[in-house]
């Protein structure tokens, strides 16, 4: 009985063992299966595309969602096919030889129907290795073609030509172009000082013919008022000419005989200018002068007495 119980111990041992191995195989069976199961999926996300290399081999491209593909023989490379923005600063010379800094932000993303080609001939680091250089090229281009001064009154114009220069230079290598904006000019301290002189000239200048201008307007509109009043006043004394003309012709000794005697107050002067001196009037009433106009009434005329004879006497009351 000891012996058989000694012989159980021994065996324990043994199968202990075994089902610890077996536990061991099935948990890296299950990692195994697990890594090669991640292994074989891969998911794209939203703006992005996967380029599928097989043995390093592009063999084709993944679009937004879950794919499968085979493990350890197969890999995906993630290329951002949305919009992104570079920001560049440029020293540049201008025509007239002034030292320009521009600094531009441009707007820009792979081609999405090209990301194979873009990782085969350039690769993921593409915004360093063309998008960079073709920015500094363009800049250098469009700024040589115009002054300092056109720069800035210009800037519409020299913001197209960077980004035409910079459609030409990265679209056929699998990048678009969206947009170019220059945020900013940086000129010479010495260049700065005589473009902010110019536009004070221009500003005193302007001030200059704005106050000639308001000069001009104020001397016509004096000139317009003296000619008004000149002609108001011709007006006036052409009236009174014409006025007097009438009167000249309406004006006999009767009417002015009446105007005296309408404004007469009935007194005689009691003096009268003479050579040497004064001479006395009689002061004569007014209703003895108007009855002096009135007519005497006609009287039959009387017989004249005859003469006395000259030796007669006359005679004398007694």
């Amino acid at each position: 009985m000891n012996q058989g119980q000694e012989g159980r111990a021994f065996q324990n041992p043994d199968a202990r063992g075994r089902s610890v191995s077996v536990l061991i195989v099935l948990s890296l069976i299950v990692v195994i299966g697990i890594f090669l199961g991640s292994s074989s999926v891969t998911t794209i996300e939203a703006g992005t595309r996967g380029v599928l290399k097989t043995f390093g081999e592009i063999t084709g491209v993944l679009e937004e969602g879950l794919h499968f593909r085979m493990p350890f023989i197969t890999s995906v490379t993630i290329v951002e096919v949305r919009t992104q923005r570079y920001e560049s600063n440029s020293s540049a010379a201008s025509r007239d030889l002034q030292t320009v800094t521009t600094q531009v932000v441009i707007n820009y993303r792979p081609d999405a129907g090209q990301v194979d080609r873009l990782v085969r001939e350039i690769g993921v680091d593409y915004e360093r290795r063309v998008v960079d250089p073709a920015i500094q090229e363009s800049i250098k281009a469009a700024t040589a073609r115009f002054t300092a001064e056109e720069l800035i009154t210009r800037r519409p114009e020299v913001s197209e030509l960077i980004q035409r220069g910079l459609s030409e230079r990265l679209t056929p290598r699998g990048v678009i172009v969206e947009s170019v904006s220059i945020t900013d000019f940086n000129f010479s301290p010495e260049f700065a000082r005589a473009i902010e002189a110019k536009q004070v000239a221009e500003q005193d200048a302007l001030r200059a013919a704005r106050e000639l201008e308001r000069a001009r307007i104020e001397a016509q509109q004096q000139v317009a008022r003296a000619e008004a009043e000149a002609k108001a006043r011709l007006e006036i004394a052409r009236a009174e000419a014409e006025a007097l003309r009438l009167q000249r012709e309406v004006i006999s000794a009767e009417l002015l005989q009446l105007r005296f005697i309408e404004r007469w107050d009935g007194v005689m002067p009691r003096f009268v200018g003479g050579e040497n001196s004064l001479l006395p009037m009689l002061s004569i009433p007014s209703s003895e002068v108007l009855g002096s106009q009135a007519p005497a009434p006609q009287r039959a005329p009387a017989e004249a007495p005859a003469p006395a004879p000259a030796n007669e006497q006359p005679a004398t009351s007694p």
